[in-house]
């Protein structure tokens, strides 16, 4: 996946002027935005030279510098860019007077700094994180050459047959990071385990690895040499050879790569806990855990406080929940009308190929009515596609959550809404309206093409992300898919609310698990007895939280603390509040933490006022 960078807690603070110290004379309007934009170019220039760390950021952007290689997973590379990070940092200091700033060249200051802080505390618990578990590089790097990887050229397919040793070659890597992680006691649980072995055998399962149909890979290569010979520009003699190439790195460098994977994680796997544990079972777990918190969420909440405004969520979206069961003439309990909407047939499509395209096709049509009332909320609107996929078969997972993947920058690539359907059971119709939006606009895709796109700023806040204001928005984004009159089918309505539920559980389920001692079979009673979602949703979402702590806690915090800023906003400026003024204003500077956002929000309602 793209990388993702969190920021800290809080804002570098300025030190305070003490008496008696000479008074600093105040910048000239020209000074200050003569010193910002040389910070801009500053930042530019850095990041252009933090991209080059990344292949597989750059192929994220559209580009083909390094076309043939993907990232350094090992240590030493986490060290180099650290050393990198501190030196930069340092220079920034150096060479720029924050007090000379203007307050958007300020803001990229703070996270610049901050990403080092972000840093640096994660590489105290660099052995803690899982390595193979869902979503891990054995199943993203296949995904990644094969989506993200473009070919028009004879040249990008021979880039994609040195992408496929380099898979085994991060694979090998990979397996070094978890052995350090194991022989400090920090593994997976063992279903983690099984699942990695079955997803690992499934990329080298098939043609030309032995007998059956194409494996994922292969099938590609082939369609992408097809595409090329029919096009023109690829000669039957050149074609041959590159698939010969391709294979050759498959059978040679892949195969073997993954057969040590699922070698070494069977040879693990009888030292793993059976029954799943959280992060206070490993080395340094509570302060892992407190870490985790603290970056996925911007804020300096504890597990406590946490867990407790997920009880409190829950309690009050109970109440919006009845009042849809009394509306829709249901006369039992809450709990059976959970049990109602997760059987009854009425929500359900077909387990099929005929239900899988009604799914795409229903999906598209609530992002196709959304998209005709963007312009009423918002001024500022994505310019690059949407498209909506169902996940790749080796990587598909019964009642997986669906997930987004960007688009490039200028929009030759379009974001990615992917749907799980191997089970349509676990995917019912009520929540799809919620989801749609979530995923799609006005959500995850709306909210980064837009970072992208954005002019201005330094290129760096255009890519770099803060998961508690992108789910945060996410979430947020479904609530005002509300106000903007869309849910008039009541149970699509309910099915809002599950959504927004199922994020208020995670605050009591993630901090349950991690820190209050909570049982795998805990988390699913508790979830199942709050909530709407499938059981085999709920099942797939608790082991997710198990293997990724802190995470799923970034979506509620994030969407409460827009909402508190748009109440402020409501409550302080009056008839001179625009809902148009305000998204733009959260949209317009890129993913921010939340205290950035909060201080960029009062900046724009303070610029209001005096207006």
């Amino acid at each position: 996946m793209r990388v993702l960078f969190t920021a800290a807690v809080s804002l570098i603070a300025l030190a305070a002027c003490q008496p008696g110290e000479p008074v600093a004379v105040a910048p000239t309007a020209d000074e200050v935005a003569k010193i910002s934009a040389d910070l801009t170019a500053w930042f530019d220039a850095e990041y252009e030279e933090e991209l080059q760390m990344s292949p597989i950021g750059l192929t994220f952007q559209g580009r083909k510098d390094q076309y043939d290689k993907l990232d350094d997973y090992s240590e030493a590379a986490i060290d180099k860019k650290l050393e990198w990070r501190r030196a930069s940092v340092a220079e920034m200091k150096e060479k720029f007077d924050p007090a000379k700033l203007d307050a958007e060249a300020r803001t990229s200051f703070d996270i610049w700094a901050l990403s080092l802080d972000m840093e640096e505390k994660a590489a105290k618990f660099r052995r803690s994180p899982y390595v193979f578990v869902k979503d891990g590089p054995h199943v993203f790097l296949p995904n990644f050459v094969i989506s993200f990887h473009a070919v028009s050229e004879k040249s990008d397919l021979d880039a994609y047959v040195s992408r496929i040793g380099e898979v085994g070659r991060v694979m090998d890597q990979a397996v070094e990071l978890a052995k350090l992680a194991a022989a400090e006691g920090n593994r997976a649980p063992r279903f983690a385990y099984d699942q990695s072995i079955q997803e690992a055998t499934n990329v080298i399962t098939g043609a030309p690895f032995g007998a059956g149909k194409d494996s994922p890979i292969w099938a590609d290569v082939k369609a992408e040499i097809k595409t090329l010979q029919d096009g023109g520009k690829l000669t039957a003699e050149e074609a041959k050879a590159v698939q010969d190439a391709a294979q050759a790195a498959l059978v040679d460098k892949l195969k073997p790569a993954y057969e040590r994977v699922v070698a070494w994680l069977k040879e693990d796997r009888p030292n793993t806990p059976e029954l799943a544990t959280g992060a206070s079972a490993l080395k340094d777990g509570v302060a892992f855990y407190d870490n985790a918190l603290a970056q996925q969420t911007t804020t300096t909440l504890t597990a406590n406080e946490i867990h407790d405004i997920g009880l409190k969520e829950v309690a009050r979206i109970h109440a919006e929940m009845e009042k849809i069961k009394e509306q829709v003439g249901f006369t039992g309990t809450l709990v059976e009308f959970f049990d109602f909407m997760r059987t009854d047939k009425q929500f359900q499509l077909s387990n099929d190929d005929a239900g899988r395209a009604k799914y795409i096709k229903m999906s598209e049509d609530y992002l196709t009515a959304m998209e005709a009332k963007l312009p009423e909320y918002f001024g500022i609107l994505p310019k690059a596609d949407l498209v909506v996929k169902r996940v790749e078969a080796f990587r598909e997972e019964p009642g997986g959550a669906q997930h987004y993947f960007p688009p490039t920058p200028d929009g030759s690539r379009p974001g990615v809404f992917y749907a799980h359907l191997s089970d349509m059971k676990s995917m019912p119709t009520y929540s799809l309206e919620a989801i749609a939006y979530h995923e799609g606009v006005p959500g995850h895709h709306m909210q980064i093409a837009i970072a992208q796109e954005l002019t201005g700023i330094p290129k760096f806040r255009t890519q770099y992300g803060s998961t508690a204001y992108q789910e945060g928005w996410g979430l947020y984004s479904e609530s005002l898919s509300k106000d903007m009159g869309f849910y008039v089918d009541p149970y699509s309505d309910f099915g809002r609310l599950g959504a927004e539920i199922w994020r208020a559980i995670r605050l009591v389920v993630d901090t349950g698990i991690h820190s209050k001692g909570w049982t795998e079979q805990q988390a699913v009673d508790y979830f199942l007895a709050n909530g709407p979602t499938p059981r085999g949703a709920v099942e797939s979402e608790v082991r997710r939280y198990i293997v990724w702590p802190g995470q799923a806690t970034a979506y509620k915090i994030g969407m409460l603390k827009i909402q508190e800023l748009r109440a402020l906003a409501q409550q302080e400026l009056g008839d001179k509040f625009t809902m148009g003024g305000f998204h733009d204003t959260v949209l317009g500077g890129g993913s921010l933490p939340l205290p950035v956002l909060e201080a960029r929000v009062k900046r724009w309602i303070e610029t209001v006022k005096a207006s």
